[in-house]
């Protein structure tokens, strides 16, 4: 709607957290081949565009089509590639798909990959583990509210949430290791099982003997950067000023933009 539309400018405003250190150029890739995110592929894309267009940090080109992908000389025009809520993409009828991603962000570029962009290559170990995880079921579903807390409080990637542990409505990943590795990743927010409405959603489901579920996450890869956030099921991550800001913070970290301490953790 012209409201929202209105209210994402708004919460975007005319700068992002980073001045570009030089022009810079997003792929936002939205194509589903499994469960489609209706709005929250029509909110995160929207959002792009508004903060292409309101604060000159990137430009932003928007597609469904493979070609995209496959065609290396296209892919490489780019500073980041962002997975807005893809689902089941085609690894193997794409071949050139997965090596063309992974040599991407190995030269030094970016990968922001947002919620269902977890539930992908099946079929691609490699680019799974890049991701650092893998979609393994939902056990806090949408309907709910969940307690979240921040695993460095003081991270500029969490600068959003202002040191403060917080609860919201979405739905959030278990992930599936060996992609999920934590000595591999630096984990900015998890689930907070110390809230009993979370430690206790659909526990029968839940299959982590660790009860490690991470929801977002940072990582150097080759000379580039991953984020990944289980944020953004729906346009309520898009319309709330704290979740939007951690992901667009998340994208200027993996364009180069925004430089953290991205050293991995172990729990």
């Amino acid at each position: 709607s012209a409201e929202d539309a209105a209210k994402l400018e708004g919460l975007i405003g005319t700068s992002l957290r980073a001045k570009p250190a030089k022009a810079r150029k997003i792929l936002v890739f939205h194509k589903c081949e499994g469960f489609v995110h209706g709005d929250a592929l029509v909110y995160g894309n929207k959002a792009l565009e508004i903060a292409a267009a309101k604060t000159g940090a990137f430009q932003a080109d928007f597609t469904t089509d493979y070609a995209a992908l496959t065609d290396k000389d296209n892919l490489f025009k780019y500073d980041a590639l962002v997975l807005n809520n893809t689902t089941r993409l085609k690894t193997k009828e794409n071949p050139a798909m997965v090596p063309n991603i992974i040599e991407f962000v190995k030269s030094g570029r970016g990968f922001c990959v947002i919620h269902a962009g977890a539930d992908n290559f099946y079929d691609a170990p490699d680019a799974a583990e890049m991701v650092g995880g893998q979609f393994d079921g939902h056990p806090w579903g949408g309907g709910g509210t969940w307690a979240f807390k921040l695993d460095e409080p003081g991270h500029p990637l969490n600068q959003a949430f202002g040191g403060q542990n917080f609860k919201a409505g979405d739905e959030i990943y278990q992930q599936k290791s060996p992609f999920y590795d934590r000595s591999k990743l630096r984990v900015l927010i998890s689930l907070d099982l110390s809230n009993e409405a979370t430690a206790k959603a659909n526990i029968e489901k839940q299959k982590r003997a660790d009860k490690d579920y991470a929801v977002s996450w940072i990582r150097p890869y080759g000379e580039g950067r991953v984020f990944y956030t289980s944020f953004a099921h729906d346009k309520r991550s898009f319309l709330d000023k704290a979740r939007l800001t951690h992901i667009l913070d998340g994208l200027q970290y993996t364009l180069g933009d925004l430089k953290v301490d991205d050293k991995p953790v172990a729990k």
